[in-house]
């Protein structure tokens, strides 16, 4: 969601003007007086103080856009700053729209280059300070998320980015891949590309703590990054199980479900179980799950594996 906040008149009518324009969708906030005066219409009162209110809708925002003083900005979000992984690209713009400028997450949020496309429909300047991108050099962050890539271990990126800039260094590098693997390079910053799709099976009211355990042991055991999971894959019968959600959830990959009659129907050599076909439809939902996830050109990276006689996993990797 793209949050604009904007506190004067000449700053709405701009807000105004990029939701219009530029964004399929995005919500516009203004100071609580200018709904009470009814100057503009569809948009919503900023109704606490304003760093409270940026608060409210920092994590849940994928970008943040004020128009106005960049001062103004950096006091708002000061207080809610965490992590460059997960902290939502903030921009500023001022209210006449001469220049755009991303303050917050410019590579691995997006910022950067937000700002760059707003500029060139502004027809405005875009004021880019990160060292890598005004040296024309490769930011390795920006580049993961481009490459839908998970970083797990964001400190390194520092590290790679300066050696770019010092002109490299042979005791540092990016390593891509799904695999658990022993570090080729004392500093080694590891890229896990979002290409695994973990299937899975279970009974019903499985507690959440022993299928989140089961699943982390299983995905080692296979010698995989739990960073690579694209998504995880059922039948629909498993929609609502808690534990399948709350994995989703708290690992932040994607649930997604299929017909008894979409898995049954898949060409392929599966594992077979007549109870499984009695009781869902289907004789085997976690292969057939997670292959389908996969789409065309799958492989099947580990075939059915039952934990606790309760769950059971199976792995695919995407074309």
């Amino acid at each position: 969601m793209i949050f604009i906040l904007a506190f004067t008149q000449n700053a709405a009518a701009l807000a105004g003007r990029l939701e219009k324009n530029f964004f399929s969708s995005a919500k516009i906030f203004l100071p609580a007086r200018f709904i009470e005066q009814k100057i503009f219409e569809g948009v919503e009162p900023i109704d606490s103080p304003l760093s409270e209110f940026t608060g409210k809708i920092f994590h849940e925002a994928d970008a943040i856009i004020f128009i106005g003083a960049c001062g103004i900005a950096t006091r708002a979000i000061a207080g809610h700053v965490k992590s460059k992984l997960t902290d939502p690209a903030v921009i500023v713009i001022d209210e006449a729209g001469k220049f755009v400028i991303p303050i917050l997450s410019g590579h691995v949020g997006g910022a950067n280059e937000l700002a760059k496309k707003l500029a060139a429909f502004l027809d405005a300047q875009a004021v880019i300070t990160t060292a890598t991108d005004i040296n024309n050099f490769l930011a390795v962050d920006s580049w993961a998320v481009k490459n839908n890539c998970a970083i797990e271990n964001p400190e390194a990126v520092k590290k790679i980015s300066g050696a770019i800039l010092e002109h490299g260094e042979n005791s540092i590098g990016v390593a891509v891949t799904h695999e658990l693997q022993a570090a080729p390079w004392p500093v080694t910053l590891w890229l896990r590309p979002r290409n695994l799709i973990l299937g899975a099976g279970c009974n019903k009211g499985v507690p959440s703590e022993e299928f989140e355990a089961a699943a982390k042991n299983f995905l080692e055991s296979s010698g995989v990054s739990i960073l690579s999971l694209k998504a995880l894959a059922s039948i629909d019968l498993k929609a609502d199980e808690p534990a399948l959600k709350n994995f989703s959830r708290k690992n932040n990959i994607p649930f997604v479900t299929f017909k008894a009659h979409e898995l049954q129907a898949l060409p392929g050599n599966f594992s077979s179980s007549q109870k499984v076909l009695s009781a869902a439809g289907v004789d085997n939902v976690c292969e057939r799950s997670c292959m389908l996830a996969a789409g065309e050109g799958a492989v099947l990276l580990r075939s059915k594996f039952i934990c606790n006689n309760k769950i059971t996993f199976a792995l695919a990797k995407t074309k």
